[in-house]
């Protein structure tokens, strides 16, 4: 067996939730009829009392906070009426991303409904850069439009909102980043994080405001809510991918969103399951998230995001099997752009001394802008710091970067404001340009700035176990029941158990380029084990070994056949 080079990797460390009261456990069992471990898990996600607990269990619809708790929702209503009764064109300007593709998505397809002219453009993030800028202002003028919605961007594009307003063409932006400074002089911004809104939906993906804004809409002028609600499947793919979390108002959209994927009525997506192979399985959020998103990603990394738009518009199967295969081709391209950058990435952090390094920044001529973010995100994974990767491109440089939950990333760049042309994003992912004389100052800056607020201790990978059960106690029912806990992602995290002293009972073997596969036995029960980029670690191992085990459970079909299997984090010994 060859094994791969090992990677610098932190150690897991294991934080075991505490155990919870007996008497909420034995209340929630005796109000929700679930067995001890499920209510066990239930009670340490923090829903203790029994209404929380079904609530959680069952998010419904009318757990939706009204579209009304959003500052500027009534102007930006009024707005929009007004386009439609005097068949305004109207500029519908997406970011780039998932999220922005399915909010310009939505938002066309509302207006379409309602007898409005709505124009999609996103622009191109090679040439037009991110956000609302001088290209968007051009193509709004280039269809003779009187108002643009922005989606998923905007709230820092003061200058272009500017330009548009005072040249008669009116604003309203659709947002949900993270305000930089004050915000721009649009007609209306609706967005949940600026710090005038009452709204509760703080982590909101962009496509979730704009959801509210069609269902205010679609309200106003008496139309059918029906053909809103029956847009989720947009909102789901949005949020899974815009990496929101799904919890409160999120929970509610993606589990309903999620019953539209998994019987699809959109052409787009019937056109894209068929494409990823994934036709007969069950569209959970991991496979939203890892399978489906980055396909619809491509379009946006290497070429135009707006073929993503057309392919979620498509009336037909004819129409968009076509631009399903091209994506699918896309996302090959962007595999193998990946894995070329993150080889060179990983390169460049194991020649840094990692002792003295908090944050992480690379940058590289010729680097494609379209995939430093995943490669970021990568990077974070495996060395545990905050991470700005920079695509040098002659004088400026465009970087993405990610982070560790320690670390506000939004917050940190803004410490280094004053070395960056233009930064935005989230506690967690960000986007910056910058001058290429500055980046050897900004990484210095930005590894200052992560030194000051981290120790040693953050940086070390951490695993939140909810449960600690017996391997024996692992089965069919258990698997079943945890499906309630979904959908699952950041801010609802998939279950994670741990169970000791349970053996290896065959020799470990690598499978594919990079997953370790175990077969693990105890008290009985018999389980394999995968565990994906763990492949170093099959030289700890050998047969025989008593192990501890921090995995979650999953279902595996494979050629017709369903078993159980344990998705390894973890192992100890």
């Amino acid at each position: 067996m060859t094994l791969p080079a090992v990677q610098v990797r932190p150690k897991a460390r294991w934080i075991l939730a505490p155990e919870p009261d007996a008497a909420v456990v034995s209340r929630l069992q005796h109000e929700l009829h679930l067995p001890p471990a499920i209510c066990r898990l239930i009670a340490v996600r923090g829903f203790a009392a029994p209404d929380d607990a079904k609530d959680f269990l069952r998010p419904r619809l009318d757990h939706l906070h009204d579209p009304s708790t959003l500052a500027d929702m009534d102007r930006a209503v009024e707005r929009l009426v007004r386009a439609l009764r005097e068949n305004e064109t109207i500029l519908i300007h997406g970011d780039y991303d998932v999220d922005g593709i399915c909010s310009t998505t939505l938002m066309v397809r509302t207006l379409r409904t309602l007898g409005g002219n709505p124009v999609p453009f996103i622009p191109n993030r090679l040439t037009d850069g991110y956000d609302l800028t001088d290209a968007g202002v051009r193509a709004a003028r280039a269809v003779g439009a009187t108002l643009v919605v922005t989606c998923d961007c905007g709230t820092s594009a003061i200058g272009p909102i500017t330009d548009l307003q005072q040249g008669g063409i009116d604003v309203i932006v659709t947002d949900h980043h993270l305000p930089g400074g004050p915000l721009p002089s649009a007609y209306a911004v609706l967005n949940p994080n600026r710090q005038d809104c009452a709204s509760t939906g703080k982590g909101l993906a962009a496509v979730g405001v704009a959801f509210k804004l069609a269902l205010a809409l679609t309200r106003a002028v008496g139309g059918n809510e029906n053909a809103v609600y029956a847009m989720l499947d947009l909102v789901a793919l949005a949020t899974i991918a815009d990496i929101a979390p799904l919890k409160g108002e999120n929970r509610v959209l993606v589990r309903y969103g999620l019953k539209l994927l998994n019987d699809p009525q959109r052409p787009g997506i019937r056109a894209m399951i068929r494409a990823a192979r994934l036709e007969g399985k069950a569209l959970t959020a991991g496979r939203i998230g890892f399978v489906l998103a980055p396909r619809l990603n491509a379009a946006g990394r290497l070429d135009s995001a707006l073929r993503g738009v057309e392919l979620m518009l498509a009336a037909t199967d004819q129409e968009a099997n076509p631009i399903a295969r091209e994506l699918e081709e896309l996302n090959a391209r962007r595999q193998e752009i990946d894995r070329a950058t993150l080889d060179r990435a990983r390169t460049m952090v194991q020649q840094l001394d990692l002792s003295s390094t908090y944050g992480i920044v690379l940058a590289e001529q010729g680097w494609h802008p379209g995939v430093i973010g995943i490669v970021a995100s990568r990077i974070v994974e495996e060395f545990g710091r905050p991470t700005v990767l920079i695509a040098l491109d002659g004088e400026e440089g465009k970087g993405s970067g990610r982070s560790i939950s320690a670390f506000n990333l939004h917050e940190g760049l803004k410490q280094c404001s004053d070395l960056l042309l233009r930064f935005g994003g989230h506690p967690m992912a960000a986007g910056v340009t910058i001058a290429v004389n500055r980046v050897a100052e900004f990484a210095e800056r930005f590894n200052e700035v992560a030194a000051s607020q981290l120790d040693e201790d953050d940086l070390v990978r951490e695993l939140r176990v909810d449960l600690e059960l017996p391997f024996d106690q692992i089965d069919n029912d258990l698997e079943s029941l945890l499906r309630h806990i979904e959908p699952c992602g950041v801010g609802n995290p998939s279950p994670l158990l741990v169970s000791r002293g349970v053996l290896v009972a065959a020799p470990p073997r690598v499978v594919g380029k990079d997953a370790l596969k175990l077969l693990l036995s105890g008290n009985g029960r018999e389980l394999v084990a995968l565990g994906w980029g763990m492949a170093p670690r099959a030289r700890e191992l050998d047969v025989g070994m008593t192990i501890d085990v921090a995995y979650r459970l999953e279902r595996d079909v494979w050629n017709g056949e369903s078993r159980l299997q344990a998705r390894l984090a973890d192992f100890q010994y």
